[in-house]
Order: C-alpha cells, then sequence, then structure tokens
C-alpha cells in the first residue's frame, strides 16, 4: 500500500517485483499397483527398497509387484507411490486382519494378510507411577504392551497406556505409532478394566513360545492373503477412490506400472485401458508390460492391436519387449523370467538424473541392471521389424549387457507419423504442462490485463529459457527455441469478459538420433597433367 505521508521526511515504501517463480515438477516418481504381503491401503511414498520390505514385507515369490519395485530401485529410481489391492476371500469365517482377543481388549493387525498370523502380544504392568498421577489415574489403570511378529522378529514395546479417557488411551496410541497393530473395532473405549497382565514364561519356554506367557493369534482369529486380483479390483471405483484410482490421493506420480498379479500370468488389457485414460488425466505415463505368450517378432506383430491402447491417448503409453531372465534371491538364485515395467521405470528415473527428462532413456548408457539375459533374443532385423510399429526392443550386446534399445510411445509407428512419437519429447512436454499448471495457480483471480499478462510472460519465460539453458530445446537463440505469448492477440475482449485468460507456450523439442548413418568413399589420387 502508498505510504500515508503525514510530516516532512523520507519515507520508504517497498514495492513488489512482479517475480513468481514457477519450479519444475518431479519427473520420476513411479506409481506401482498390485498385491503385496502386507501394507496399508492408503497410496504410500517410499523412498528406498528398505522401506518397501518394512511397510511392504519385501520380496514375495507369490507377488511379483515386489520384485518390480526391486528393479526399481536397483535400476536408478528414487521415488515410488504403492497402492496395494487386496481383493477377500469368499466363504464365511474369512478375516482380513488377524485378530488377537484378550480379556477387555482385542486387538488386530494394522494391515490385511496372513502375516498378522505371526503375531503375538504381551501385557505386563511396570508402569511409571509418575505417568499416572500426570494424567490423574490410578497405577492400576495403566499397563505395558509388546507387540512381536514371528516372522522375523520385528518387536514393538508401548509403556504406560490405559484403556480410560486419556493421551495414553491405547487405540490412539496404537494408531500413531505402531506398525504392526491396532486395537479392533469391536473393543469399546473408552472402557472400565485394563487386560490382566501375562504369566513369567514356564520352564524352558520363552516370552514368544509359552502361550501363558504372551498371547498368539488364535484360529478363529487368521487372517488369509488377498485372492488374486481380476479387472474389477485392479479398475476398482474412481468415485470411492479405490483400485488403481486410489492414486486420486496422492499430489503427483510421473510414471505407471501394473506388473502381472501372477508369475506367468498378465495384465488385462481392460486394465491397462482404464490406467491409461487416468494416466492421461494426471499426465503421466503409462509403462506397459508384454505379455507373457509373445516370444518373438511375429507374435508381436500379429498381436500388438489386442492391446487396445490406440488413439492419441496412446501418446503417455510406452510399451517394451521382451520380458528379462534375472536370478530370484527367494529361490536360491535360480534364473526366472520378470516383466520389465519396474526396471524401465528405473532406467527412465535415473536417465532424468544424469541427463535430463528431454534425453531418451535408450541406448548403450540404458543398462537394465540385474538382468542376465532375456526371454526372447531379438536380432538386428527383428528389431527392425518391431521398431516402426512402435514397440521399444530391449536387446543384450557383447561387453555391454542388456540394454533398452528403442525410446518410442505407443503412437511412435511411423505410419502414425505423430508428433509425440518419442518418449522424451512426450515426457518434456508432459513436463511443461505440468510445472506450468502448478506454477501459474496465483493467476487466478488476478485483474485481467496487461500488468497481469506482462507478470505471465515473465514468469512462464524465465522458467523456459531456464530448461534451454539445460540444452532441453533445439535452437541456437532462445527465439528459436521457446515462445511464451499472453497478450491482447490470445486474450481478446470477450475472453476477459468470461474471466479467460489464455497463455500459449511453444517449445522446439529435442529428439533422438534413431538412426546413424556413415557416408564412406575412397579419395581418388590426385593424377598430375
Amino acid at each position: 500500500m502508498p505510504v500515508a505521508v503525514s510530516f516532512p521526511g523520507v519515507y520508504v515504501e517497498e514495492l513488489p517485483s512482479g517475480v513468481r517463480t514457477i519450479t519444475g515438477v518431479a519427473t520420476s516418481i513411479t506409481a506401482f499397483v498390485g498385491r503385496t504381503a502386507m501394507g496399508t491401503d492408503e497410496p504410500t511414498l517410499i523412498n528406498t527398497f528398505g522401506d518397501f520390505e518394512r511397510q511392504f514385507g519385501g520380496l514375495d515369490p507369490n507377488y511379483p509387484l515386489s520384485y518390480a519395485i526391486r528393479d526399481f530401485f536397483q535400476n536408478g529410481g528414487a521415488k515410488a507411490v504403492i497402492v496395494r489391492i487386496y481383493k477377500k476371500k469368499t466363504g464365511e469365517g474369512v478375516n482380513e486382519a488377524a485378530k488377537i482377543s484378550l480379556t477387555n481388549l482385542d486387538l488386530v493387525a494394522a494391515s490385511r494378510g496372513s502375516w498378522g498370523n505371526a503375531l503375538r502380544v504381551r501385557i505386563d504392568d511396570k508402569v511409571s507411577e509418575d505417568v499416572a498421577t500426570r494424567y490423574g489415574l490410578a497405577n492400576t489403570d495403566l499397563f505395558n504392551l509388546t507387540v512381536r511378529r514371528g516372522s522375523d522378529g520385528a518387536t514393538e514395546t508401548f509403556v504406560n497406556l490405559t484403556v480410560k479417557e486419556s493421551p495414553r488411551r491405547v487405540d490412539r496410541v496404537l494408531l500413531n505409532e505402531s506398525a504392526l497393530l491396532r486395537v479392533a473395532d469391536s473393543t469399546t473405549l473408552p472402557g472400565t478394566s485394563v487386560p490382566p497382565k501375562h504369566a513369567e514364561p514356564g520352564a524352558g519356554k520363552t516370552i514368544w513360545t509359552d502361550d501363558a506367557a504372551s498371547a498368539p493369534v488364535a484360529d478363529a482369529g487368521k487372517a488369509s492373503d488377498s485372492e488374486p486380483l481380476d479387472t474389477a479390483a485392479y479398475q476398482g471405483s474412481e468415485a470411492n477412490k479405490t483400485g488403481l484410482y486410489a492414486l486420486k490421493k496422492t499430489d503427483l506420480f510421473n510414471l505407471m506400472c501394473i506388473p502381472p498379479d501372477t508369475r506367468e500370468g498378465d495384465t488385462a488389457s481392460a486394465v491397462y485401458s482404464s490406467a491409461l485414460d487416468f494416466c492421461v488425466q494426471r499426465r503421466a505415463m503409462l509403462i506397459v508390460d508384454p505379455p507373457a505368450a509373445w516370444n518373438s517378432a511375429n507374435v508381436v506383430t500379429s498381436k500388438l492391436d489386442e492391446l487396445g491402447l490406440s488413439g492419441e491417448r496412446a501418446r503417455n503409453a510406452a510399451l517394451f519387449f521382451p520380458r528379462v531372465r534375472q536370478p530370484d534371491p527367494r529361490r536360491d538364485g535360480q534364473l526366472d523370467t520378470f516383466a520389465p515395467s519396474g526396471a524401465i521405470a528405473g532406467l527412465i528415473a535415473r536417465t532424468d538424473t544424469n541427463r535430463g527428462i528431454w534425453k531418451a532413456p535408450a541406448g548403450v548408457d540404458a543398462a537394465v541392471s540385474g538382468a542376465q539375459g532375456l526371454a526372447v533374443s531379438l536380432t538386428n532385423e527383428e528389431n527392425g521389424q518391431l521398431n516402426p510399429i512402435g514397440v521399444n526392443c530391449l536387446r543384450t550386446f557383447p561387453i555391454i549387457g542388456t540394454v533398452a534399445w528403442g525410446s518410442r510411445t505407443m503412437r511412435g509407428a511411423d505410419l502414425l507419423a505423430d508428433e509425440y512419437k518419442y518418449i522424451p519429447v512426450r515426457r518434456t512436454a508432459l513436463y511443461i504442462e505440468e510445472s506450468l499448471y502448478r506454477g501459474l495457480q496465483w493467476v487466478v483471480f488476478e485483474p485481467n490485463d496487461e500488468p497481469l499478462w506482462a507478470q505471465i510472460r515473465l514468469n512462464a519465460g524465465a522458467f523456459m529459457h531456464n530448461l534451454f539453458r539445460q540444452g532441453a530445446f533445439q535452437g541456437a537463440s532462445p527465439r528459436d527455441a521457446y515462445f511464451v505469448k499472453c497478450d491482447k492477440e490470445t486474450t481478446t475482449q470477450n475472453d476477459i469478459n468470461l474471466g479467460i485468460v489464455n497463455v500459449v507456450v511453444g517449445f522446439a523439442p529435442l529428439k533422438p538420433a534413431e538412426f546413424v548413418i556413415i557416408k564412406l568413399q575412397q579419395m581418388a589420387g590426385q593424377i598430375d597433367v
């Protein structure tokens, strides 16, 4: 606001610069959708495979998703969002989560699945008198709870709990602090009586092997794992944010992988179709795994249309063939075949970090770490059969190893001549769209006239110029590389009356050098006359 002058002197007034820096969004946060051994139903961001092991159970031969996540981090991935889907088994007396019933207190595993059947709980009364006094409770109102997971020995201890109204009420403490246990809905809180303490272990036994010293999950309280997922389970409900639409609860993801639900199985084309539509909405790329039955280039050529991923939306999808061969540490290192999507997502993340989103995630530097071969060995001629129809090949070369040898979207067929033929071009466009979408939110409800348009040009132009300096565009000068228009030409008076401001941003993308042609000729000797 202007300074109100009242006396002779010098006044200082701070003026806004109009600079609102647009920050580029993350480029390689990968969403994984499928079954895991344990874990919450909410989308969960993890940063390492160790996080996955702690929260979702680690590698499990029954869940191919776990191997895809391992491949993602092994190949350079940094951030992943896990969406666990659980399909309940039908029948009477089937429990989704394991339950331990104590006197005056029922407890359940923190997440669904048979992993909770190995839990044991111990109650003791070695509580703090000071805590009881602080909260106006008697010593007999408090108890300690220790829970142990028998499969790996993970143990949690919670002291000075109570069933009465207090900051130490057991349900609140477990909800906020425990990764293993929750209070069951069948327990009414606040209550009046604490669970009785357990006895000391008998001779020759430990706390965790004596049922008198700790409470196991009874047969009636044991839970079952998820049924194999079908199309309906994957698709879930967009309105209720279940299935793959649980990703509506997360702020941002750039890549999506849906590995097959079983080792030898395939992800249904209907699931991929729904996922692709969702990726288009969220400005993300879908990485498609090849069906297990695709065992030659001719089969791929004849079966490609059966995936049903066509039209302009296919710009947001990329298919890599074939599957990769890797040792399975859960099966004594035996070689087995795995879907490549997790490894490709990690490779893309690594390329983004090392070179930038505008660099194709392919070539001799795009090695697939951990791969010891491919399910199908392709020749140059077979590669030449698949590349023109938009199928990216994985190849194994001497010394170089297994690499990605293609970087086209599923609109990358030569016949289509699509402007988003290449993965880096499409991902660069999505990156710019998302960054500008988030970076120009401040424009909403601002006065729609030249001062606003100038600010938009300044801030969007600075963002695009920064990309130009990093080498993201073609052209030797900014004028050749990009433009930002926001003025009376883009926003007419009728647009202003409708409350609309139009910003037009253009860029000259870098396209990969797919074909290197070397021309060689002999020099004729000079003939003296």
